[in-house]
């Protein structure tokens, strides 16, 4: 299938560069499967429209502050540190800015986010052929500990910020209110919808809620840069589904409720498990590179919360395939969802509005 097909145009001033000021204050499109019906509701009725014996499932990955900046200790050239995946106790893969200058043994000084020397150092060790360079912390006895007075949140690139501006409320917005587990670099943007009070009044309808964990790589936001989708290679993440979880979600279905997966990479695991499980689920940790794109047919899920995604990415893909399970209509089917988005002025991306495919 072409990758082009998949493009769609979007007026720049909808991407939404800041949240809503109440994260329940989004709005929803709801999109329903049978007849292809389009609603256009507010995010708390969500509550309203599932039922009692239907199972959320969540990702409760936290974004960790994974910007870093630092100098080099011989020449001062600046260098932009993000980091992407950790292999041990201070030896990290990362994206670096200038990559030619981050030759193997260069040493570079990490700075606070007042621009000043720390005792913190990184060595470049290595590099992939991503292009990525494998780092070494020093001075530290684990990065992790030091990222919070280091580290700024890493917002997409099509969110705009001069300088700090706004780092405080990102620190807090670009993340859930359930974040848990440590370790991704991007948000898992579907749940940044949900209060504290939604998931009460959930529970007291009688909607289970249930947790995952994906830690979101860069590759989330990755294009589709092959002609077609076949020759696409799919970014690998790390994921875990408990046990306690797996059991909640299929207790759910035997007695006929609804699997609601709150964003594609809920959704992610959540079919990674079951296609490795005859279509159960199970508890288990590893790493997926599931790449999925019309026709598909579904295992685990019987409806999706996701917010809006970019043109000719994997998650717009992914969506796509949901909308009309086991069959290629679902791209026409969402595509027309998503241009009448566009005419109802709703905001796009990470920090904006919401879908729920039923």
């Amino acid at each position: 299938m072409l990758t082009a097909v998949y493009d769609y145009s979007l007026p720049p001033e909808l991407i939404a560069q800041v949240p809503v000021p109440q994260r329940d204050a989004s709005r929803l499109l709801v999109y329903r499967r049978p007849d292809g019906q389009i609603e256009h509701r507010g995010f708390s009725d969500l509550v309203g429209m599932l039922r009692s014996g239907d199972i959320l499932v969540l990702n409760d990955s936290k974004v960790i502050p994974a910007r870093l900046r630092g100098a080099n200790s011989r020449t001062g050239g600046h260098f932009e540190i993000l980091l992407v995946e950790e292999n041990a106790t201070n030896d990290w893969w990362a994206m670096m800015r200038p990559g030619k200058r981050a030759r193997e043994g260069t040493r570079i000084e990490i700075r606070n986010l007042r621009g000043e020397a720390t005792a913190i150092q990184a060595v470049v060790t290595g590099a992939n052929e991503e292009g990525h360079r494998r780092i070494r912390f020093e001075g530290t006895a684990d990065i992790h500990g030091e990222l919070d007075a280091l580290g700024e949140i890493p917002l997409p690139p099509y969110i705009t910020r001069a300088g700090l501006e706004r780092m405080e409320e990102d620190r807090l917005r670009y993340q859930t209110v359930y974040a848990e587990a440590a370790g991704s670099v991007a948000a898992p943007t579907a749940g940044l919808h949900f209060t504290d009070a939604i998931l009460r009044r959930l529970k007291e309808r009688g909607v289970g809620v249930a947790f995952v964990t994906l830690h979101v790589g860069l590759g989330t936001f990755a294009p589709v840069k092959s002609d077609t989708l076949e020759n696409h290679t799919m970014h690998e993440e790390r994921y875990r589904l408990s046990a306690e979880a797996a059991r909640q979600i299929e207790s759910a279905r035997a007695a006929g409720g609804r699997v609601v997966a709150v964003g594609t990479t809920t959704l992610r695991v959540l079919e990674s498990v079951a296609a490795a499980n005859s279509g159960r689920l199970a508890g288990g940790a590893g790493r997926t590179r599931i790449f999925i794109y019309p026709p598909k047919a579904f295992l685990a899920a019987d409806a999706l919360v996701t917010n809006f995604h970019l043109p000719k990415s994997t998650l717009l893909m992914l969506v796509c395939a949901f909308a009309s399970p086991g069959s290629t209509g679902g791209r026409e089917r969402m595509l027309a969802a998503y241009a009448e988005a566009v005419r109802e002025r709703y905001r796009f991306f990470s920090y904006g509005d919401a879908m729920l495919i039923l």
